[in-house]
């Protein structure tokens, strides 16, 4: 069965103000969600963990699996008007989110693309929804706010603009992030891809 309903991307709407982005809530069914759930590694510290150490029956490995393929890839390309041919992909996991999280920032010059896939089946915290503003110094002046729930997408162009944020929330919350990056020599490629994660290989380990 597969889990990313591509149809919906597909008639996404492309906005363009204050930056361009797209968002595809449903992106997973639900049943994708629960089975992505039952076989989510345990991870309850911040931080973004490197996908390498994933056993290959996880669900999310699947979900990844098919992010990979050369369809999902033709449709943002399409959407963005950009050649993503021969760029790298970086991935990696969030589940547990801390109160300093979230600060105003527009990713890294590195990064061409960012894919973040929403994995919590409900979100009923007000804090920890994902905000698209309009500067980089004001978290109340946003055009829209993306809960974190119901397999919702949301991708980006990063740009000097593409200022977004969260109000502070700690705890559980689970999110799959990928993004094209400009060269597999870039420093947001680096640290990710060759961090030992022995924190990530025992949660894994320990499920």
């Amino acid at each position: 069965m597969p889990h990313l309903n591509l149809d919906r991307l597909r008639a996404a709407k492309l906005e363009t103000d204050p930056f361009e982005f797209l968002i595809v809530p449903g992106f997973l069914s639900a049943e994708s969600l629960r089975r992505i759930n039952e076989t989510f590694p345990r991870i309850d510290r911040g931080g973004s963990y490197p996908v390498e150490a994933l056993d290959a029956g996880m669900t999310i490995k699947e979900v990844i699996d098919e992010l990979d393929g050369p369809e999902f890839q033709a449709i943002i390309e399409e959407k963005f008007g950009v050649d993503l041919g021969g760029r790298p992909k970086m991935y990696s996991l969030r589940g547990y989110t801390r109160t300093k999280d979230g600060q105003i920032h527009t990713d890294s010059r590195d990064k061409i693309i960012t894919v973040l896939l929403y994995l919590n089946e409900s979100w009923p915290h007000a804090g920890g929804r994902l905000r698209i503003l309009r500067s980089g110094n004001d978290l109340n002046d946003y055009v829209t706010e993306v809960s974190p729930d119901n397999g919702t997408l949301l991708v980006f162009k990063r740009s000097e603009r593409s200022w977004h944020g969260h109000p502070p929330y700690e705890g559980p919350r689970r999110s799959l992030q990928m993004n094209w990056m400009t060269s597999e020599s870039s420093k947001g490629f680096h640290k990710v891809r060759h961090t030992i994660s022995a924190t990530l290989k025992k949660l894994v380990a320990a499920e």
